[in-house]
């Protein structure tokens, strides 16, 4: 019983963040990523400390930034969770939708 009702919340959880992501403005998500480019650049190509965020996909965008809001990742000097624990879902699906933009 418990088996199923841990598999019923994870479906319940994975049909709204499909429903955020697909709501992600990209202009919004440009706004936002002023604050991400001191350490990924201000074309999210990252450096040789911090990952690469253009063309991400944006469901694993997402999915890194819950990680670091509830702290299960976590990065050596502890900014993306101080970062990450003031987005809201649809921030996040925002900042997703811009990075995924800047693709090559």
């Amino acid at each position: 019983m418990t088996t199923k009702l841990i598999i019923a919340a994870l479906f319940v959880l994975m049909l709204a963040s499909g429903s955020v992501l697909a709501g992600g403005d990209a202009a919004r998500g440009g706004e936002l990523a002023a604050d991400c480019a001191d350490c990924h650049g201000a074309d999210g190509a990252g450096d040789e400390d911090n990952p690469k965020l253009a063309g991400m996909d944006e469901a694993a965008f997402v999915a890194a930034l819950q990680g670091y809001k509830s702290g299960e990742l976590e990065d050596e000097s502890g900014m993306m969770a101080d970062y990450a624990v003031d987005l809201s879902d649809q921030d996040m699906a925002d900042l997703a939708a811009y990075y995924k933009s800047l693709s090559n």
